[in-house]
C-alpha cells in the first residue's frame, strides 16, 4: 500500500508531462547559440555537434599485435629503436582489427602478418553490448591549448579533458600482487616523482583545455610510500582540484590513524581503496594474511577522518567474481560510509602481459559479466534497463555547464569516455532503512537523457534551464517505483546538490572546505551509490578509439598520455619510468635501505582490528574461490611461470634419459629396458625452495 503522498506526486508528474509539452514547443524556437566558457577556447557544443567513432558490428578498428608490442618496447628501452618511431607516422605494431558477433557473444578478432591470429570477447551479452553503444551521446570538446602535453603519436589523446588526472609518485609498492598492471616492485630500478615534479605535473594541468577535470588521483605502487604524498594533496587542491584522491592498499592508512587525519587535513576527499571481496579468502590471492581486516580498519579510520572510501575491485573470472553481489551487499549495509563502488575488469598486462591464452580465456571478465552478475549475485537491476556507459553522464554535466555560465573558472566533469571503457548503474540507499532501488527503475533515464539534451540545446540560460530540468526530472518519475521514504523534493535536492546549480550550499566541496561541511553533505539521507565499472585495455582487445577519447589520463615528465596506452599499448611507463627513473636499486638501497613489503602471506600489525562496519556473517567468504583449480589452470602469472618451468624440468629430464637410453644402446650395446616416468617431475606445480620464494617476493623486499 502506497502512502497518499505517493498518488499526489504521481498527480503531479502527470501534470508536469502536460507542461513539458509546452515549454519544449516554446523551447524549440530560435534557440540559443551555445557561449564559449572560460575554461575553453571553444564553445559548448550542442547535442548534434557531437562526434562519435564507429560503433555497431562489424566494425573495423585499430589495434596492436601483442607479440609485436612486447618486442618493440624492448627495442626503445635498449636503444636499437628510437623513441621517434613510435610518434612519427611508422606506427609499429599496429594491425586492423574487426569487432564482429559470433556464437552469441561480441569478438575482436586481428591478424598480424608475424604471429597470426588472435581473437578475444569482448561481451558475452549482444543486446547490453549494442545498448550500451546505443545512448552514447557523443564526444567532447575536443582537446585544445595541449600541444605540449598532448603528443605521443597515435596513442594522442584528442576528445575532451578527462574526468580524473593520475599522477603516479612512485613505483615503489609495499605489497605484490598478481594482478599488477604495473609489476611494481619487479622493474630494478626506483621511479619517484621529486616535489618539483609534482608541482610542474599539477600546473601543466590546468592549462589544457577544456578544463573541466576536477578531480586528481594519487597513485603508484603504492602512494602513501612517497614523502610528498601529503603536500601533493595540499598543493592539488591550492590549484583547484576539488576532488583530490589516493588510489591505496591501505595499508598505512589502516595502522596509523594519526596519517588518515593529517591526509584529510591536507584536503584527501577520495580513498580509492583495493578491495577485492570479503573476508581474507576473498584476499588471498594478494598474498597478504589478514587483508580484509587491513581495508576494514583503513575505512574505519578514513571515515572517522572526513576521508570518503570507494572500494576498487579488481574482478577476475575465477579468482574472485562471486564476490560481485557480497561486495555491493557489504556497500549497501553501509551506505553511510561506501557512497561509490569501482569495479576493474582485469587487464591482462604489467606482470600478466605474457599470459597463456588458455588463462587468459578462462579469467577474461568483461562489462557484460559483470551487468550480468549483478542482477544474477544481487537481484539489483537489469542489463540493458539499469546499466549504462559512464559518458551517459556527459549530457548532464553539458547542462550543469549551461547554468553555470560563461563565468566559471572550471567545467562540470564529464566522463566523455568511449561506450566500451566503463559502465555504471545507480542506485538510491535509504541510509537510515537500507532499503535499494536502480534509479533508472524510477526514472525513466533514456528519455531524461533526451529531454535535458534537449534543454541543453536551447541553450536559454540559468534559471529557464533549471526549470526545464525540473520538468524533465517530474515527468519522467515514476513515486511508485522509488523507494517507500523518497520524495520528489528528494530527487530535485538530489540533482542539485550533485551540480550545484541553484547555489545552494550543501557543503562546502572547495579548498576550504570543514570538517561541518563534510558532515553536512554526509547527512543527507539518500546516498546516490554508484555501481560503476572501467574496463581498462590490454593488447588483446587494445581498441585506438578507445585511446582517443580517454578520460583517466597520466600526467608524467612526458606529457599526459591515456591511461591504456600507459600501462598497456606501447607500454609507454616502462619507457618513460626508464628515461626519468631515480636511482638504481643498489644506489637507492645504499642511500634510502629497503621498505617493508607484506608478501608470501605476511600478515600487517595492526594496533586494533575493531570497527563499526556491517559485515553479515553470510557474505563473508572463508575459502578461495576453485572454478580454476578444478579446470587445472594456473591462477597468477608466477603459477603459470612456475609450471612452465616445472613443464621444461620435465622435457629435458625425459629428453636427457631418452639420450642415455640411446647411448647404452648404440655405443655400448646394452640391452635397455622401455623407460618410464620419472618420479616428482610432473607437470603439477612443484614446492618452491624458500630461497627461491625469496627471490620471487621482489626487489624491494628486506
Amino acid at each position: 500500500m502506497h502512502k497518499p503522498i505517493k498518488y499526489a506526486e504521481k498527480a503531479l508528474t502527470y501534470a508536469a508531462r502536460g507542461a513539458w509539452v509546452a515549454f519544449e514547443k516554446l523551447n524549440s524556437i530560435s534557440r540559443n547559440p551555445s557561449f564559449t566558457p572560460a575554461w575553453s577556447d571553444k564553445p559548448l557544443l550542442k547535442s548534434w555537434e557531437k562526434t562519435k567513432p564507429k560503433l555497431g558490428w562489424p566494425r573495423q578498428t585499430d589495434s596492436l599485435c601483442p607479440k609485436c608490442i612486447p618486442e618493440i618496447r624492448k627495442e626503445v628501452l635498449n636503444g636499437t629503436r628510437p623513441l621517434e618511431s613510435l610518434l612519427n607516422d611508422e606506427r609499429p605494431g599496429e594491425i586492423k582489427a574487426t569487432i564482429v558477433e559470433r556464437d552469441g557473444k561480441i569478438m575482436m578478432e586481428k591478424d598480424c602478418p608475424i604471429h597470426g591470429h588472435f581473437e578475444d570477447v569482448m561481451s558475452i551479452d549482444p543486446a547490453f553490448f549494442k545498448h550500451m553503444e546505443d545512448v552514447f551521446p557523443g564526444r567532447d570538446i575536443r582537446a585544445h591549448n595541449d600541444e605540449k602535453l598532448h603528443h605521443h603519436g597515435s596513442s594522442t589523446i584528442q576528445h575532451g579533458r578527462g574526468s580524473v588526472l593520475t599522477i603516479d609518485l612512485t613505483n615503489r609498492c609495499n605489497m605484490m600482487c598478481d594482478p599488477c598492471f604495473m609489476d611494481a616492485n619487479q622493474v630494478g630500478f626506483v621511479h619517484e616523482l621529486t616535489w618539483d615534479d609534482i608541482k610542474q605535473l599539477l600546473d601543466n594541468a590546468i592549462t589544457i583545455k577544456p578544463r573541466r577535470q576536477m578531480s586528481v588521483q594519487f597513485s603508484g605502487g603504492e602512494p602513501t610510500l612517497s614523502p610528498h604524498f601529503l603536500d601533493a594533496i595540499h598543493y592539488a587542491r591550492k590549484v583547484g582540484y576539488s576532488s583530490v584522491q589516493a588510489a591505496t592498499n591501505g595499508i598505512e592508512f589502516a595502522k596509523n590513524p594519526e596519517f588518515c587525519r593529517a591526509a584529510a587535513d591536507a584536503g584527501l576527499r577520495y580513498a580509492y581503496l583495493q578491495f577485492d571481496g570479503i573476508g581474507n579468502a576473498a584476499n588471498a590471492h594478494r598474498a597478504v594474511g589478514n587483508l580484509f581486516d587491513v581495508k576494514l580498519r583503513a575505512i574505519e579510520n578514513l571515515y572517522a577522518n572526513g576521508v570518503d572510501i570507494v572500494p576498487v575491485i579488481t574482478i577476475i573470472n575465477g579468482i574472485n567474481n562471486e564476490q560481485v553481489g557480497r561486495v555491493i551487499q557489504f556497500a549497501l549495509d553501509n551506505p553511510k560510509r561506501i557512497p561509490f563502488i569501482s569495479f576493474q575488469p582485469v587487464s591482462f598486462t604489467g606482470r600478466d602481459e605474457g599470459i597463456s591464452d588458455e588463462r587468459r580465456k578462462a579469467q577474461r571478465y568483461t562489462l557484460s559479466h559483470l551487468a550480468h552478475d549483478i542482477k544474477e549475485q544481487t537481484g539489483l537491476g537489469e542489463p540493458t534497463r539499469d546499466c549504462f556507459p559512464i559518458s551517459f553522464v556527459s549530457t548532464f554535466s553539458d547542462w550543469s555547464d549551461l547554468v553555470h555560465g560563461p563565468q566559471a573558472d572550471w567545467g562540470q566533469l564529464s566522463c566523455g569516455c568511449h561506450p566500451n571503457c566503463g559502465m555504471g548503474m545507480a542506485v538510491m540507499v535509504d541510509k537510515e532503512t537500507r532499503e535499494a532501488v536502480p534509479v533508472s527503475a524510477f526514472l525513466k533515464a533514456e528519455r531524461l537523457a533526451s529531454d535535458v539534451a534537449s534543454v541543453n540545446d536551447a541553450a536559454r540560460g540559468k534559471w529557464l534551464s533549471i526549470a526545464g530540468m525540473a520538468l524533465a526530472l517530474l515527468r519522467n518519475y515514476d513515486p511508485f517505483m522509488a523507494p517507500k521514504h523518497f520524495k520528489i523534493k528528494d530527487l530535485l535536492t538530489k540533482f542539485d546538490k550533485t551540480f550545484g546549480a541553484t547555489g545552494k550550499s550543501y557543503g562546502n566541496v572547495s579548498s576550504t572546505r570543514t570538517r561541518e561541511d563534510i558532515e553536512r553533505r554526509r547527512s543527507d539521507r539518500w546516498n546516490f551509490l554508484l555501481i560503476a565499472a572501467m574496463w581498462f585495455q590490454d593488447l588483446f582487445n587494445y581498441d585506438f578509439r578507445r585511446t582517443e577519447q580517454c578520460i583517466i589520463p597520466y600526467a608524467t615528465q612526458e606529457g599526459e598520455i591515456s591511461f591504456c596506452a600507459y600501462n598497456t599499448g606501447v607500454g609507454w611507463r616502462n619507457i618513460i619510468e626508464k628515461m626519468h627513473q631515480t636511482a638504481t636499486l643498489t644506489k637507492w638501497y645504499d642511500e634510502r635501505g629497503r621498505h617493508e613489503i607484506y608478501a608470501g602471506g605476511k600478515s600487517v600489525n595492526l594496533e586494533s582490528t575493531e570497527h563499526n562496519l556491517m559485515v553479515r556473517q553470510e557474505i563473508i567468504t572463508n575459502e578461495v574461490q576453485h572454478d580454476l583449480d578444478k579446470l587445472g589452470i594456473a591462477k597468477t602469472a608466477r603459477e603459470e611461470k612456475r609450471r612452465m618451468r616445472d613443464k621444461k624440468l620435465k622435457e629435458d629430464a625425459e629428453r636427457d634419459a631418452q639420450m642415455a637410453k640411446l647411448y647404452r644402446e648404440v655405443v655400448l650395446g646394452e640391452k635397455t629396458e622401455p623407460l618410464v616416468q620419472i618420479g616428482g617431475l610432473s607437470s603439477a606445480p612443484a614446492a618452491k625452495p624458500a630461497a627461491e620464494e625469496r627471490e620471487e617476493v621482489g626487489s624491494f623486499g628486506d
